[in-house]
Parts: C-alpha cells; sequence; structure tokens
C-alpha cells in the first residue's frame, strides 16, 4: 500500500512527527501515521515499539497547540514479524493546531496536502482561527466549583492507572483561568445531569411502563449503569423448533453497547441536553443531542473517520477501556446493523436497532420473558453482594437476566474473551453463588443466600 493523503510511512521515529500529526489534525477527515515502515510500504519493524509508543504520547503532549489528547490514538501492531507503531489522528475540532514553539505562523501549522505535509498559508490560519469552536465543554466554566472526584478516582484505580494532584489539570478539566470545565462538572461525584432510559410496553411512547433515572453523578459512572440496565433488558429469546433450540439476543451485545458508549461520549453536552434511551416491544431507540461534526459527511461518518465532540471524554473513556480505538466505534455497529439503522437531524443524532423475532412456541419462553423478570428483580440485590468483585457482579447480572447465557454472549456483551469469562464465573462457584443444572444444555442457578 503506497502513501495516501490519509496514510504517512514513516521508518523510524524521527524530527518531523508532529508536523505529520499537526497536518492530519487540521485536515477534515483526519489520518494514520505507521512507524516502522518506509516510503515504498515495505516493513523494517522498531526495535524498540514500547519505548518509542512512550516518546510518541510525550511529544503530541507537549509540542502541539491547542492540546490534541484525545485526538490521537497509539495502537501498537505485528507486521511480518516484526513491531510497528500506528498512530490514529482524528480531525480536530479547534483548528489551526500548530507547533507550541513557533505559534500560529506558517512555520509552526500544516495542512495535509495529496501524501504530504505542506506550511499552511497565512489566510487559512487566519481563516481556521476566525471559525474555532469556542462553545466547547472544555471552555464553558462550571457552574458550581465544589466538585469532587472520588468515582472517577476509583474507576481510573480499576484501570491500573493512579491520578495525582494535578489530575484535573492533566486531564484538562479546567479552564484556562484554572476554574473546573463543564468537562469536570460532568466527571464530578455530584452533579445535576440526568439520564433516562425509558420502557414502553408497545411500539409507540403512549404507554410508559418503566422509567429509570440515572446520573447525577461521574458520567462514566452513569455510562456503565445504563449499560448494565440495558444489558439486562437485552434478554435471550429462546425459539423451539423440531431440530434444535434456537437462542438470540434481542439486540446485537457488541453493537449495543458500542452505541450506548457513542451516545454519551459524542453527545453535545453545551446546551445541557443528555443522551435519552428509549425501548419499545419492537426496537430500541438511541438519541444523543447534536449532528454531524462540522465538515464530516455523512459517508466519512459510516467509514469510520472520527472527530471528537468532546475530546476530554473521549481521552477518558480511553483511559478506562471503555472506548478500543479512535474511529472504531459506528464500524463495528455496521457490522450488525445497517445504514439505515442511523437518523440525523441538524440536532440530534438516532440510532435505532430493531429486535430480532420474539415469537416462540410454547415452552420455549422460559430463557427469554421469564430470564428478563427474574434478571431485572435480582440485579439490585446482586448490586449489594459485598463477597464478588464489580466485574463478577457483571457476569452474574447477565445470567439472572437469561440463565441459559453462553460464555460467548457473555464475554461479547463485556467485551471480554472467554477464557476470562470463564475465570470469573469459576470464582462466583466458589463462592457459593452459582451452580450449573444440566450439561451444555442446562442452565444456571443463582443462590443470593450468601448475601
Amino acid at each position: 500500500m503506497t502513501e495516501t493523503n490519509r496514510i504517512e510511512y514513516k521508518r523510524e521515529l524521527s524530527d518531523g512527527l508532529e508536523k505529520e500529526v499537526i497536518a492530519f489534525l487540521n485536515y477534515r477527515e483526519g489520518g494514520i501515521i505507521y512507524i516502522g515502515i518506509d516510503k515504498e510500504g515495505n516493513t523494517y519493524g522498531l526495535a524498540d515499539a514500547d519505548g518509542d509508543q512512550l516518546k510518541i504520547k510525550d511529544r503530541l503532549k507537549n509540542n502541539i497547540r491547542p492540546s490534541a489528547l484525545g485526538l490521537f490514538d497509539i495502537v501498537s501492531e505485528e507486521r511480518e514479524g516484526k513491531n510497528i507503531l500506528k498512530i490514529i489522528v482524528a480531525s480536530g475540532p479547534e483548528k489551526p493546531y500548530h507547533l507550541k514553539k513557533y505559534g500560529m505562523s506558517e512555520k509552526g501549522c500544516f495542512i495535509r496536502l495529496g501524501s504530504a505535509a505542506e506550511p499552511m498559508p497565512q489566510k487559512m490560519i487566519d481563516e481556521l482561527f476566525a471559525k474555532r469552536t469556542r462553545n466547547s465543554i472544555s471552555k464553558i466554566k462550571a457552574g458550581r466549583q465544589d466538585l469532587s472526584f472520588s468515582q472517577l478516582k476509583i474507576y481510573y484505580e480499576e484501570s491500573g492507572h493512579t491520578l495525582g494532584k494535578a489530575f484535573a489539570k492533566n486531564l484538562e478539566l479546567l479552564t484556562e483561568d484554572g476554574a473546573f470545565n463543564y468537562a469536570g462538572y460532568l466527571l464530578a461525584d455530584k452533579n445535576n445531569t440526568s439520564i433516562k432510559v425509558a420502557k414502553y410496553s408497545g411500539k409507540t411512547r403512549t404507554d410508559l411502563i418503566e422509567s429509570n433515572e440515572y446520573g447525577h453523578e461521574c458520567l462514566v459512572k452513569a455510562t456503565k449503569q445504563v449499560i448494565d440496565k440495558i444489558a439486562v433488558e437485552n434478554r435471550t429469546n429462546t425459539k423451539i423448533t423440531a431440530k434444535e433450540r434456537q437462542q438470540a439476543n434481542l439486540w446485537n451485545p457488541i453493537a449495543l453497547r458500542e452505541a450506548i458508549i457513542n451516545a454519551f461520549v459524542h453527545n453535545d453536552y453545551t446546551n445541557e441536553i443528555t443522551p435519552k434511551f428509549e425501548i419499545f416491544a419492537d426496537r430500541i431507540e438511541i438519541t444523543s443531542a447534536g449532528g454531524l461534526p462540522e465538515g464530516l459527511s455523512k459517508q466519512e461518518f459510516f467509514e469510520g473517520f472520527s472527530v471528537p465532540r468532546n475530546k476530554e471524554l473521549m481521552r477518558i473513556f480511553k483511559d478506562l477501556e471503555l472506548v478500543e480505538q479512535l474511529g472504531s466505534g459506528i464500524p463495528r455497529i455496521l457490522e450488525h446493523y445497517g445504514k439505515e439503522s442511523f437518523g440525523f437531524s441538524d440536532n440530534f443524532l438516532r440510532m435505532t436497532f430493531t429486535a430480532k423475532e420474539t415469537a416462540v412456541e410454547e415452552g420455549g419462553v422460559m430463557g427469554g420473558q421469564k430470564g428478563g423478570v427474574i434478571g431485572g428483580a435480582i440485579g439490585g440485590v446482586i448490586d449489594t453482594t459485598e463477597a464478588l468483585t464489580k466485574r463478577q457482579k457483571e457476569v452474574l447480572k447477565l445470567i439472572a437476566a437469561n440463565p441459559s447465557i453462553t460464555y460467548n454472549e457473555i464475554a461479547e456483551a463485556l467485551g471480554i474473551n472467554e477464557s476470562a469469562v470463564g475465570k470469573h464465573i469459576t470464582a462466583i462457584k466458589n463462592k457459593g453463588f452459582l451452580t450449573r443444572q444440566g450439561d451444555t444444555r442446562g442452565y444456571w442457578e443463582i443462590n443470593l443466600d450468601k448475601n
């Protein structure tokens, strides 16, 4: 593969890296830089890929302005048995990006032209600066400044990171004058951000049978709560045929999780509108505020070109491994649902996933309807069980919702591999909360008397 307007090759880590990254940040489609591959596409590899990865992150953090944190992703890959690095660069919302050393000048600003990074003309620099997005959550001062972040710190610790005293500055939760910004407000332990999950009995909004409210706390916690709630609702329907017993979730777990996280990360919070989740008899609708980012076409959106609306949230969700890598969410959804599942307007984006066939023959509703009811009823009890870890509780709630669930289905729902699922289930069984009835066609039985 040769270099293109979106692909750049570098045989080794060199002094010109920042220039190439800036050119992609200023380009409407972003781009990808491969380190360890020469201009002809030959793989040379890197002697110290891990060390180079740390150097790249440090250089891009310190040498580019405005901050590019949350707008790039560094992925280690193996090609032809050799280690290379792939730097995914999103199109930035605060153009023009420039070298800190030279400021917003023709010597500091670059743009992608064909397969090269070229100096940006001063006229273009002035025009881009005039259009720069100023009304973003990083620049809006939080309405209250008595914020605490114990929940966020716990999530970072669980992911193997420690937030030091300067975490608010390092995570860009402060305005230029040092006050907490709206991103900080959304991630604080207490706020007035309300997230609703509504459930209707039919195909319209006329008969609301359940309304759950999350939020008023760290947005990461609210996201996880919504994921857990909808995972319980995503019950497995069972259909008994003459030849076999067929099972399927109402919605694909991988696509559903990606859609939920996408709604949280890319929602436009500047007007204090939050994502909305609605469950109907025949579908689920996930609505987020804000249409397509400026300059991004529908085709580019579907192809996975990333223009993060909230780079501060994107960075934190990536740190906590809720997001895999930049631009991966929409393509993962499209593996299971068509483009017609997306609805665009000037102010909103809605994803609609139709439920799979729910009709079952007599005797076939046990794993579906009953599982969903039981799962919802005991989910709260599981949450209060101190003997289980957080991940073990997540596994147990999925089993409560569907006692016939498979290792593979649990792995897909939680975004982990099957061997990890096996370890969690073994631990839960050893603690006495779970027993298996029957063989591969059997079911799980939960015992919460240990609580």
